[in-house]
């Protein structure tokens, strides 16, 4: 196996705002009247926005819901949710993140974000990590989400690697499917490691390293 480049998703694995998703999604739906609690947040994880509502619609009793009505809901969860990431600096970060990424970047991989998230750049931009990436593949400039490979095979575009040269890291069961669907290798972190899926299960982010040489 020959790897040239290492493709990251964001949140649960460089930096972690599952409580702030949590937060933001649980008082729109508490202004809808819906019931909303953290098994339900887990399976938004990995989860684009507008498809993440549609999970939580799966509970609302009320009459149909117009796109714009739609729109307006996801809109109103963005802005709580970015309002909670406002707080972020760069202690959010470990350093064990930090220098693993940037040892990476010694060894000569290429190194760019696939994440699903539209705020990603913001969130970089708050934990102090926005030249730690070559490249950043997000939710700006793609129209599917995970399980759908296609922000790590644009990650891989815009390294300029062949996704077979590529490591996708991720910590949710959706994003190793989609890297898999992507024809890319793949290592596991956090719940992940559970689905059995990956070809490498990570104990620590650093643990990247015995697979780069």
């Amino acid at each position: 196996m020959s790897l040239k480049a290492v493709i990251f998703d964001l949140d649960g694995v460089i930096v972690f705002t599952d409580q702030f998703h949590y937060r933001a999604w649980k008082k729109m739906a508490d202004s809808m009247g819906i019931y909303f609690d953290e098994t339900i947040n887990h399976r938004l994880r990995g989860v684009s926005r507008m498809d993440s509502l549609e999970i939580i619609l799966e509970r609302y009793k009320g009459e149909p819901l117009s796109r714009e009505k739609k729109e307006e809901l996801a809109a109103s969860k963005n802005e709580s949710y970015r309002e909670l990431l406002a707080t972020m600096t760069p202690a959010d970060v470990t350093d064990e993140v930090r220098e693993t990424l940037a040892e990476i970047r010694r060894r000569g991989y290429g190194i760019s974000l696939g994440s699903s998230s539209k705020n990603a750049k913001f969130i970089l931009e708050r934990v102090g990590l926005t030249d730690a990436f070559d490249e950043i593949s997000d939710g700006t400039n793609i129209t599917r989400s995970k399980l759908d490979p296609e922000v790590f095979v644009k990650a891989a575009q815009f390294l300029g690697q062949a996704p077979e040269d590529c490591l996708v890291v991720e910590d949710a069961e959706a994003g190793i499917d989609a890297g898999i669907a992507g024809g890319m290798h793949t290592a596991a972190i956090g719940e992940a490691t559970k689905c059995g899926k990956a070809d490498y299960n990570l104990e620590t982010f650093s643990d990247l390293l015995k697979i780069l040489s």
